[in-house]
């Protein structure tokens, strides 16, 4: 997202296209994947330059070509390798299909957007605070997530001043602080715009959700917070008032 904002950042711009990106095809669902139903795995379509999924007992990889496939299939030529039988393609796609099958969470995302605008003052949001930290540890962890704060420093002398570019969390009070004090001073308003963001606002800016079903959030949350439960519990109550 770096890449194509408003304006887009110049130094990830560069070092985002001087990546190469080895994509793997997962062959074993998590407990806390949700990926089918958010349209982004378990196999890999684009945004890469090659792709692995092992094909077979002995733990051989098939590779595919991806959206930059000269740089793909140059360095494919620099390993050996043979052209795959139509047998070891069709046992590929039947593992990814089977991991498809074996998701540990789903989740509908038809009207999500519509419906998170519609309960921002869903009584939800303060049971979901009552449990939240406010740690960042979802933040910390999500593949997507990549809110950033400048710190400037000076050395022990004073005569050297950098510039620095960190990572943030929008569970912190310092991130949306402004002359005054901070504008989600409460981890209800933060737990809200973090969510609402991935789930929705994200579809306004880019296009896509910002949640690609990973689950991690789930996996790391000390206190058991799952998404997929809380906007489930937020769609039933829309429905219940419908």
């Amino acid at each position: 997202m770096l890449a194509h904002g408003a304006p887009a950042d110049p130094i990830y711009s560069e070092l985002r296209r001087k990546a190469f990106i080895v994509a793997v095809n997962c062959e074993q669902a998590g407990e806390t994947c949700f990926c089918v139903s958010m349209g982004t795995g378990p196999e890999m379509h684009d945004g890469y330059d090659l792709a692995l999924t092992e094909a077979d007992r002995r733990r051989r990889p098939l590779l595919r070509g991806g959206c930059r496939q000269r740089q793909g299939v140059a360095v494919a030529a620099s390993v050996p390798h043979r052209a795959a039988t139509e047998d070891e393609v069709e046992a590929a796609d039947c593992k990814v299909a089977k991991v498809a099958r074996e998701m540990g969470r789903t989740l509908d995302t038809e009207g999500w957007k519509e419906m998170l605008y519609r309960n921002l003052e869903s009584p939800r949001w303060e049971e979901i605070a009552a449990r939240c930290l406010a740690c960042g540890n979802c933040t910390m962890v999500c593949p997507t997530c990549f809110c950033t704060t400048v710190q400037d420093v000076t050395d022990l002398t004073g005569k050297q001043a950098e510039r620095w570019r960190k990572a943030d969390s929008c569970f912190t009070t310092e991130f949306s602080h402004i002359y005054g004090g901070s504008i989600r001073a409460t981890p209800m308003s933060r737990y809200r715009q973090w969510l609402t963001h991935k789930m929705a606002s994200w579809v306004d800016q880019f296009g896509t959700f910002g949640c690609g079903g990973c689950g991690r959030c789930i996996t790391w949350c000390p206190v058991g917070i799952d998404i997929t439960e809380e906007v489930k519990a937020i769609r039933a109550a829309d429905r219940a008032r419908a």
